[in-house]
């Protein structure tokens, strides 16, 4: 049996077929791509990625090359891995996981397109100068994770209406930490609800927040948005089951591992839209003049046998509106 080189060389293209692929591959537009945690935890929101490259004309490894930049959780990694991405001259970088990587994408340069997901207002955190009019280098998705938690707590006071003592867990080293818990202040003020701010930055803080609760028992938990949570997403539904505290996240990918309930943008339409940007951009359009987009798409997800095993009966109406019920 002949084999393909020997067919290549027969044919006389051993000088030509190589050059002619590497120069194909040199001719694909690269794109950045930037996260602090690492890949497992996003596979489908990266199959949404994708998706939305393809919307736009783009598939990878066919006519655009994705070069990827994971922290893999070293917070400290992030700017040098932006740095990183300029320095290989790529066409576009996509910064995900909060705030913190396009802010790091931001400092790093003012001419390389930046397309980011953010969880709050992007203009409160400085990236954009509007959300219609962007300008600069930088635009992309916000999934308006702050401004929904009036609508967390709400729902929250409706599956646990004792509920007054509220434990807030948040990342004091996330940058959108502090206008997350202006909304949550204001809306807890307005509901009647005492909160108490727990700050955790790693799995072993975690860990020591719970032993707290022995003591100092909140009635339900909020915890807000940050990579970390989809970090350690099953280590935060375990010890909220553990510990018997209703708790509301979100993001689906907890209740989807045991956790009690979420609400929130989803995760996977805004990597999507990511994806499409990205493709425009390609094409040639300016980050300045993409108009921010704001999430429109949100969900309701309960696990129904998690709020079993905690004696709460979910009413009708969440029943009815949610999303997804996990049985």
């Amino acid at each position: 049996m002949i084999r393909r080189r020997e067919f290549i060389l027969a044919l006389g293209g051993a000088a030509t077929w190589p050059v002619t692929a590497k120069a194909q591959q040199a001719a694909m537009p690269v794109i950045g791509f930037l996260n602090p945690q690492s890949p497992e935890p996003y596979v489908e929101a990266m199959r949404a990625f994708r998706q939305g490259l393809k919307e736009a004309g783009y598939v990878e490894g066919e006519n655009v090359t994705i070069d990827y930049r994971w922290a893999d959780n070293q917070s400290e990694r992030v700017p040098v891995l932006a740095a990183e991405l300029v320095r290989r001259q790529v066409a576009v970088i996509v910064t995900t996981g909060g705030a913190q990587t396009a802010l790091a994408a931001k400092a790093a340069t003012t001419a390389t397109p930046i397309v980011f997901t953010v969880a709050n207002d992007p203009v409160r955190l400085g990236l954009v100068a509007n959300l219609a009019r962007p300008g600069g280098n930088l635009t992309g998705v916000s999934i308006l994770l702050a401004e929904l938690a009036a609508k967390r707590l709400e729902l929250l006071q409706e599956l646990v209406p004792r509920a007054v003592r509220i434990a807030v867990l948040t990342n004091p080293n996330n940058p959108a930490a502090d206008l997350t818990l202006q909304e949550l202040e204001t809306a807890a003020r307005a509901r009647g609800l005492q909160i108490r701010v727990l700050k955790v930055s790693g799995a072993d803080e975690i860990n020591t927040t719970f032993a707290t609760f022995a003591q100092e028992r909140p009635d339900a938990l909020f915890v807000t948005t940050d990579p970390l949570v989809v970090n350690r997403r099953v280590q935060l539904a375990l010890l909220a089951a553990f510990h018997r505290i209703p708790a509301t996240f979100a993001i689906r990918e907890v209740p989807e591992v045991g956790g009690l309930m979420s609400y929130g943008a989803s995760l996977n339409d805004a990597y999507r839209q990511v994806g499409v940007y990205a493709g425009r951009i390609l094409k040639g359009a300016k980050p300045a003049d993409l108009p921010v987009i704001q999430s429109s798409k949100f969900e309701l997800v309960i696990n129904h046998q998690t709020a079993r095993m905690l004696g709460l009966t979910v009413p009708p109406t969440l029943l009815s509106t949610a999303d997804e019920v996990i049985e």
